[in-house]
């Protein structure tokens, strides 16, 4: 391993989801917001609250609880929207709050224990022990279908 890839720290934005913790790339996220009422889709998966107007924008929002298999959220004027780029699309991910901006070495994130099935692998990209409990690295590439993250 070179010095510089032990060197290279990776900035990473936590938040909460229930009692768990969660980190994305920072380098993914647009901006963090308000929770805003979304319009539904009609026929969209159960995990899309729906659509808000976002500077002139639609922008589709994805309640990560429900995707990552915690069941849906209610949200509340206390959640948080954080606006990522998922490939070619730009999407909100409604979460419960954004706790933390993390500074980390590659070294410091672990890869996703072996007896973890292939869907949580799809959806965690590798695990950060703390403290006071672990914190789990979510691969937003594995969020949406193949077909839609590719769309322009």
């Amino acid at each position: 391993m070179s010095a510089a890839t032990v060197a290279d720290p990776r900035e990473l934005i936590a938040f909460r989801i229930g009692e768990q913790e969660f980190c994305v790339d920072i380098r993914a996220v647009r901006e963090i917001r308000g929770w805003a009422p979304a319009t539904p889709l009609p026929q969209s998966p159960a995990y899309v609250k729906g659509v808000i107007n976002l500077r002139g924008t639609v922008l589709p929002i994805l309640d990560l609880g429900a995707r990552l298999g915690f069941g849906p959220t209610t949200p509340s004027a206390r959640h948080v929207i954080i606006v990522a780029r998922i490939g070619m699309k730009t999407v909100g991910l409604l979460v419960e709050a954004v706790s933390d901006i993390l500074t980390v070495s590659s070294e410091t994130i672990q890869q996703t224990p072996d007896i973890a099935c292939d869907t949580v692998r799809a959806f965690v990209r590798g695990v950060i022990a703390q403290e006071d409990g672990m914190i789990s690295l979510i691969a937003l590439d594995g969020l949406l279908p193949d077909s839609v993250a590719e769309a322009a």
